[in-house]
C-alpha cells in the first residue's frame, strides 16, 4: 500500500507504559484456541480468538478513551469530556470520566440499543440523541466549542492508536508466532493500534482488516490515498459504521494493513450464528466480523497456518441479536 503521508505509530514502551496504568481498570483479556472454527473450515488453519468483549464495558473501547482521559490536565478534567458514538465508545467514554472523576455529555444516534442507553447512564454521562450519526458528529462539536468539554475521539488520534495498541501487545504475548490476524475495521482505530504493534513486534505477520459493505469509508480511503467519507451508512454492524476516515489512524492502517476485505451483512450474521452454535458466543455484528471475513473472502486463505481472529465487543440486547443472527 503506498503512503505518502506516513504518521509515527505509537512506540512498544509506549504501549507498554499504557497498559501498566490501564491495569488498575482494565482486564487482560483472553486468548481462546478456537477447536470448533477449526473443524468448521476443515483445512489444518489453527485459530485463536482474543476475547476482547470480555473487557470491561464490554469492548475494546475504554483502552482508547481512558488513554485520551489520562492525558488531561486538571483544567479540562474539570471542564469534563464529550463523545459520540452509536454506543460502544459512549459506553466507554463514560467509564472512563467516571473512574477519572470528571463528568460526560455524550451523543448517540436515536437509534441506538436502550442497552446501550442505559449502560452509558449508568456511569453517570448525560446522554443527547441524534437522528443520524452525520447530525451526531455536528452535534457533538457544538457541545464541545459551547461547554468547553474535551472531545474524546471515537477512533483518530495517538492516544487512541497507544490504548487499542495494548490490544496487540496482548495477543504477542499470548500468542507465539501466528501468521495472520484478522481485525475489524470502522474508523479505524482498533486496527490501526493492533496493526502498529503487531507489525513491530511480529513484521511477517499478515494483518487483514474487516469491513461491511455498508461503510466502506477504510476502502475508499485506501483507493484515493487519502481520508474518504462516505455519504451514508447502511450495515447491521452500526459499531463498524464509521462515516469518514481520519488522517492518523488512516496512515496506520495504510502502513500496517496488508489486505483488506469486504463482507456483506449476510456474511454477519451467519457468522453471529456460527459463533453461537459452535463456540456459545452471543456477540454484536460487528464483533463477528472477524469470524465472517475468514469463513468467507478469506477462507481456504490459511491452511495450515495460524491465525489470530479479534473479537471486538458484545453489547447487544437479546431482541437485537435475535434479529441479526442467523441462528438456524
Amino acid at each position: 500500500m503506498p503512503h505518502d503521508n506516513k504518521v509515527t505509530p505509537p512506540t512498544i514502551d509506549d504501549v507498554r507504559r499504557l497498559r501498566k496504568r490501564l491495569r488498575h481498570w482494565l482486564i487482560e483479556t483472553p486468548v481462546v484456541r478456537c477447536r470448533n472454527l477449526e473443524d468448521l473450515l476443515d483445512d489444518g488453519t489453527e485459530i485463536y480468538g482474543k476475547m476482547e468483549f470480555l473487557q470491561q464495558t464490554g469492548t475494546f473501547k475504554p483502552r482508547g478513551a481512558l488513554s485520551t482521559v489520562l492525558s488531561l490536565d486538571e483544567a479540562a478534567l474539570r471542564a469534563g469530556i464529550t463523545a459520540v458514538s452509536a454506543g460502544n465508545h459512549a459506553i466507554a467514554a463514560a467509564f472512563a470520566a467516571q473512574a477519572m472523576g470528571t463528568s460526560a455529555k455524550v451523543v448517540m444516534i436515536s437509534s441506538a440499543s436502550k442497552v446501550r442507553v442505559e449502560a452509558c447512564r449508568s456511569f453517570g454521562a448525560e446522554v443527547v440523541l441524534a437522528d443520524d450519526v452525520h447530525e451526531a458528529f455536528a452535534l457533538v462539536d457544538k457541545i464541545r466549542v459551547e461547554e468547553g468539554r474535551y472531545f474524546v475521539h471515537p477512533f483518530e488520534g495517538p492516544h487512541v492508536a497507544t490504548g487499542t495498541g495494548t490490544v496487540g501487545l496482548e495477543i504477542c504475548e499470548q500468542v507465539a508466532d501466528f501468521d495472520a490476524i484478522v481485525i475489524p475495521i470502522g474508523g479505524g482505530g482498533l486496527c490501526s493500534g493492533i496493526s502498529s504493534v503487531v507489525k513491530q513486534i511480529n513484521p511477517n505477520c499478515e494483518v487483514i482488516g474487516v469491513e461491511p459493505e455498508g461503510a466502506d469509508s477504510m476502502h475508499s480511503s485506501f483507493a484515493a490515498n487519502r481520508p474518504k467519507k462516505v455519504d451514508k451508512v447502511s450495515t447491521i454492524a452500526d459499531s463498524l459504521g464509521a462515516p469518514f476516515a481520519m488522517p492518523y489512524s488512516f496512515s496506520l492502517c495504510q502502513q500496517f494493513v496488508d489486505e483488506l476485505v469486504m463482507i456483506s451483512d449476510a456474511e454477519l450474521s451467519e457468522a453471529m450464528g456460527v459463533l453461537f452454535r459452535r463456540m456459545k458466543m452471543a456477540v454484536e455484528p460487528a464483533c463477528a466480523a472477524s469470524t465472517a471475513a475468514l469463513t468467507g473472502p478469506l477462507r481456504d486463505r490459511f491452511a495450515g497456518r495460524k491465525v489470530v481472529l479479534v473479537f471486538c465487543g458484545s453489547n447487544i440486547d437479546w431482541m437485537t441479536y435475535e434479529k441479526h443472527a442467523r441462528l438456524t
